[in-house]
């Protein structure tokens, strides 16, 4: 894997909006003021300000801006604002190679999972699954979820034990151990590769999913998906994020989250553990993908033991 080197105080980042558009554009000048709070020089997108429809911006804005940023020497780092639909109708219009010569940081979760997929697997780039400007850092960016961003986009060492915040913890669905690279993310993005050039290879790798505001049944429907496609079947253990107001559409006959991971999942015999916080979450933990990691579904764990910064 490609990997991007640490962010170090002074250095620029570019915000850029892939998705859905921000609906006040006064957190576009707080996203600014609180990375410059951080250390950071920022610049800032045309599709932060943008709107088209229900997507901050024409898909030619919104892949330009990726692109545009990737190609400027004088930025180290991109964060995405927020998540919200519209990154797979860029996919095809991103400059591949281009990035894959300028290996920067790559920070969102969500609608953003698409473009993870895209980045890990064409450009073998390390990405990071994290908090977002508008969604999570400027009003109440809790220190935990502050301090793990953090440490994942400046340390050149394995980020090692991945832990809750104290009191939240991380429970088995399937026990034994695995190890591979960390890929997934948002569920929903993940069901819509499939079938495409950009569908998620999950061959020995450490599948991470999470998702929010979904009916159980819709849960159901495309964890039954990826199975059906042997993902679980190729993947070497599973990660089971955050499930945010995933509940059955009929309370009084749905299927719990809980019973859909039983059904589909638990067969896959592979480790498996959950309410991991990462997603929708707060706090909420930042996961490279793209780099080794190990599962241990009999203690409750999962390290990253392969740095995912360049030293």
């Amino acid at each position: 894997m490609i990997k991007p080197r640490p962010l170090k105080n002074g250095d620029t980042v570019g915000i850029v909006a892939p998705s859905s558009p921000t609906r006040n554009l006064d957190s576009i000048e707080k996203s600014v003021k609180v990375l410059e709070e951080q250390g950071f020089k920022v610049e800032v997108g045309d599709s932060c300000r943008d709107r088209y429809g229900h997507l901050s911006g024409s898909d030619e804005v919104r892949a330009r801006d990726i692109n545009k940023m990737f190609w400027d020497k004088s930025i180290q780092g991109i964060f995405c604002i927020r998540g919200g639909y519209g990154t797979p109708r860029i996919l095809d219009m991103l400059d591949y190679d281009n990035i894959r010569k300028n290996p920067k940081i790559f920070l969102g979760y969500s609608d953003i999972t698409a473009i993870h997929i895209a980045l890990n697997q064409i450009c073998n780039l390390v990405t990071f699954h994290g908090p977002m400007t508008v969604s999570d850092m400027i009003d109440d960016f809790d220190s935990f979820s502050k301090e793990s961003y953090l440490k994942a986009i400046t340390s050149t060492e394995p980020l090692g034990n991945l832990s809750n915040p104290s009191g939240v913890e991380i429970k088995s669905l399937n026990p034994g151990t695995a190890q591979g690279k960390i890929v997934g993310g948002n569920l929903s993005l993940i069901a819509s590769t499939m079938g495409t050039p950009f569908e998620i290879n999950t061959k020995g790798k450490i599948l991470l999913i999470e998702d929010i505001g979904e009916y159980t049944y819709a849960i159901d429907r495309m964890l039954t998906q990826l199975k059906l496609a042997g993902k679980f079947e190729d993947c070497n253990g599973i990660i089971l994020g955050d499930f945010r107001d995933c509940e059955p559409e009929h309370k009084d006959y749905g299927l719990s989250l809980m019973q859909v991971f039983k059904d589909i999942i638990v067969p896959a015999n592979k480790p498996t553990i959950y309410n991991v916080m990462a997603g929708h979450c707060n706090p909420k933990l930042t996961i490279p993908l793209g780099v080794e990691a190990q599962v241990n579904g009999d203690n409750c764990s999962v390290a990253i033991i392969e740095n995912a910064l360049n030293k």
